[in-house]
């Protein structure tokens, strides 16, 4: 008598073993999918798995679903995982890890607020890793989750603001310069001169002002009257009582003053 085959699983079918979180793994390799499964089994506190191996029926399981995790492959035929999500369009009750072999899509997976981006090939003691980060997402009221949550938006809201460009004034009207073009500023009394390339722009303003509101990464005062776009310097010696010289890509030497030695010295050190 022939025995009746085997029945394995459909990729989008739920195992319902025990009580707790629900899962859902999408992609479209069925060994990825397997050993993403073969890790959840071993938390006691997942209950429910599905699985798809396109986007199509992730996004279709997500609206029905009510998972509260989710491992989503980026690249699956069909519609990837960012489409999936966007197609489903639900607000994310629940947390998403990316899963895929390209880095490239990190920046994106936390753009739609991700809990975490594993990269395969990953190690069990990754996933672990993954996982916990997941959990906690999906307990926003837990203590340390506030506290995180808290310092995050602190540090966005402690971060200042620097302008783009700076107005102009002149007999014709209102030009623009934008910041990042300015190679150098002078103080000229009341008035800051601003040398972009050939050009050079009076603005209104003392240079303690300008030197408050200007990016300190990107600009750096050498001189009580002189500050420098960093970017812009090409070479650097060493002049007499401390002071340096500073030579910029257009050729222009720009000497800096006593008092800024310490300054100039981490201008002209590496970072490691």
């Amino acid at each position: 008598m022939k025995r009746p085959a085997s029945r394995h699983p459909e990729p989008d079918e739920i195992r319902t073993s025990r009580g707790g979180l629900r899962a859902l793994i999408a992609d479209d390799e069925s060994l990825a999918r397997q050993g993403i499964r073969m890790l959840l089994d071993r938390d006691a506190e997942i209950g429910f798995i599905a699985e798809a191996d396109n986007g199509t029926r992730v996004a279709e399981l997500m609206l029905t679903g009510g998972f509260d995790l989710m491992f989503l492959d980026v690249q699956m035929p069909e519609m990837d995982g960012f489409s999936a999500l966007r197609r489903a369009g639900v607000e994310l009750a629940g947390a998403v890890i990316f899963v895929t072999a390209y880095d490239q899509y990190a920046v994106e997976a936390f753009e739609v607020n991700a809990a975490d981006y594993l990269l395969k090939p990953f190690t069990p003691q990754r996933f672990r890793q993954a996982l916990q980060r997941a959990k906690a997402r999906i307990r926003p009221g837990s203590p340390a989750t506030d506290r995180r949550l808290l310092a995050v938006l602190e540090r966005i809201a402690s971060q200042p603001t620097y302008p783009n460009r700076i107005a102009v004034r002149g007999a014709s009207g209102t030009s623009f310069v934008d910041t990042k073009d300015v190679d150098w500023l002078k103080a000229a009394e009341n008035y800051v001169e601003l040398h972009v390339g050939r050009d050079c722009y009076l603005v209104e303003v003392t240079m303690a002002e300008i030197a408050k509101r200007l990016d300190g990464g990107r600009f750096v005062r050498i001189h009580r009257s002189v500050i420098v776009n960093a970017e812009r310097i090409r070479n650097v010696q060493t002049a007499s009582h401390s002071e340096y010289l500073v030579t910029l890509a257009s050729g222009i030497r720009l000497r800096s003053g006593r008092t800024y030695r310490e300054t100039m010295q981490r201008l002209i050190s590496n970072p490691f």
